[in-house]
Formats: structure tokens, sequence, C-alpha cells
């Protein structure tokens, strides 16, 4: 008897020191079994999964001698404005390969270009959730396709931009869940060059104020034309949430950052559709406009196709971001496992 209690407290010693080493460190390896319900001994971990412990975060316990499940390492893949069927078909033939080499706990798409570079249907949104996207988000492009006042009350998975006037069908923001955690997903339209709706800072802090308790993870689309007012948004948001990335002008800027107190930034994602084109639009109709200033019809591009995204990293404990990276898949910037 005093053998076993001696080695029992050999083992707890063990533990105790691990704890030290194990508390707030995260694989790179996507979790493989469910989270557990309950405590769960370190040893009994060890027979369901083997080392290292992917992404759970744990916590030891001293009076029980077991870890508590914490939380979980917050990866966010968003992939920038798809613009029209060559923007859907890189979402078809890229977004799980993205997923499986990245393996985000949550996939967003921008969406509002993705029918005939013009709003959005519900068979491609719904093309977009089987492709692997949690939240679908939307921009100033929302009402193009009239189709959406159809069904955009019931899409729980689709946002438009949150600052729209009271009244406006569907949603400027969802929580999505993950295991017991819940992640916010907040749409929001910049009124420099842009229609003169609701001001998106005001907006945002009403959102922030409503889920606030609700969680620390918080990513935030900022569809806006002018880059100063996209900086401006970053620093106005710096520390009150994970991330605010821009969508809207197509092309990807190189200015990826985590500001100071901590909120990932990037001025705009770019885009997924036509590599070709300009914006997306075919490039003889717009060299026309700009020759000789007289009214074109845009079409979206054919030939190559470029797909345009960003991955962020989360501290589960801050909600606050720890890395940022762009993607870049195109005929000059080859997709590699």
């Amino acid at each position: 008897m005093e053998y076993r209690r001696r080695n029992e407290r050999s083992r707890y010693n063990v533990l105790r020191a691990m704890s030290g080493f194990l508390i707030g460190r995260v694989a790179s390896e996507p979790l493989q079994t469910p989270k557990p319900k309950g405590r769960v001994s370190l040893l009994e971990y060890r027979r369901r999964n083997s080392f290292p412990l992917h992404t759970l975060y744990l916590l030891f316990d001293t009076n029980s001698n077991n870890y508590l499940y914490k939380g979980v390492n917050m990866r966010i893949l968003f992939i920038g404005d798809v613009v029209g069927a060559p923007g859907r078909k890189m979402i078809k033939e890229y977004t799980m390969k993205l997923k499986q080499l990245y393996k985000p706990t949550i996939t967003i798409i921008n969406g509002e270009n993705a029918a005939s570079g013009k709003g959005i249907t519900e068979k491609i949104y719904k093309g977009f959730l089987d492709a692997g996207a949690q939240v679908v988000t939307l921009g100033n492009h929302s009402w193009d396709n009239r189709e959406i006042f159809e069904f955009i009350d019931d899409a729980k998975a689709l946002i438009r931009p949150a600052n729209y006037p009271a009244g406006v069908p569907g949603k400027g923001y969802t929580l999505v869940k993950y295991n017991d955690i819940e992640i916010a997903v907040i749409n929001a339209m910049g009124r420099t060059f842009l229609p003169a709706i609701d001001c998106p800072f005001e907006k945002i802090d009403e959102i922030l104020e409503e889920i606030q308790g609700r969680t620390p993870y918080i990513f935030v689309d900022f569809h806006a034309e002018a880059t100063s007012e996209k900086q401006a948004m970053g620093w106005y948001l710096d520390g009150r949430v994970s991330a605010v990335v821009g969508t809207h002008t197509h092309v990807q800027t190189s200015d990826e950052r985590i500001l100071p107190k901590g909120t990932a930034y990037l001025t705009d994602v770019g885009m997924t559709g036509p590599y070709d084109g300009i914006l997306g639009v075919e490039k003889e109709a717009v060299l026309h406009k700009f020759l000789t200033n007289l009214p074109v019809r845009f079409e979206v591009a054919e030939g190559r196709e470029q797909l345009s995204g960003v991955i962020i990293d989360i501290n589960p404990k801050t909600g606050l971001a720890t890395s940022i990276k762009r993607i870049q898949i195109n005929e000059d910037h080859p997709f590699y496992t």
C-alpha cells in the first residue's frame, strides 16, 4: 500500500511538472477525436490519441490530477471576392485542398460577385457551403441579383453589410459554433466612393456590444473602396477584434501585419476569378472605356483563373492574432501541398 501511495504521488509530480510545458502549447495537427466530455486524465487521453496533443489546450487541475479541456487554437481561412464562373471553379477545385493543407477551424468566402459578377444566387450560396465554407459574406453588389430577396432571410450562413439601414433583409453578422465555442463573423461596408449607408464604425461598435462576453474570436470583412478607410477601420478595431480584412478592390495587397494591440490586418485580400482580366472583367471593354469614355457593357473575363485568400491564427486565451499569411493561387503562383 505504501509503495502504491508513493507511486501515485510520483506520477502526480511528473504530471504536475509536465503541465508547465503543456499549458498554452498547441501542435499543428488537427484534432482527430471529438472534444472529451468532462474531465479526462492525461493517461486516458494518451490512450485515445498519440502525442502531440493536436489542437487541445490543456490546464492542470491539482485537485484531481487531471487535465481539463481549455480551448482550441483558432485558424481562419478567408477567400476573397469570388467573381463569376471562373471564381466558382477555383472554389470548387481548391477550397478542400486548402482546408486539407491549412486545417482551418472556419472557412469564410466573400461571394458578392459570384453570379456572373453581380450578386449571388441560392444555388451558388449552397455550392459554397458544399465546398467547405461555414460563412458567406457580401458587399455593395449584395442586391444585384434579385433572387437574393427570396432566400437571404432563410440563409443562416449568409451575411450582408451590417451597416445597411434598419429594415433591409438579411443580417450583418453571425456566430458560428465550433464544439462549445463561437466565432463571430461581421460584414461591414465603407462609405468612401460607395453608397452613403449607415456609419460602419458605429455599427460595428453596436455589434461588439451585443456579442460581448460570448466569444473572443471576431473576424471582420470590411468591404470598402478607399485604402484610407480600411486602414482607419483596422486601427479603430485594433485590440478589440481578432482580424480586419478588406475586400472589394479585387487586388491583393501585401501589407498584412498584426497591429500593436493584436489585431490581424490586410487592406485587401484580393479576388478569386479571372486572372487575365481587369478586376475580373474583360480587359478589352475596360480599355475601351478608358480610351473613349463611352459606356460599355462589362462581362466576366474568360481564360486563366486565380484564387486569393488569407490564413489567420488566433490565440485562444486572448482572441488576438498570432500570425497572418496571404494566399495566392494562379499560373505564376502554383498550388503546392
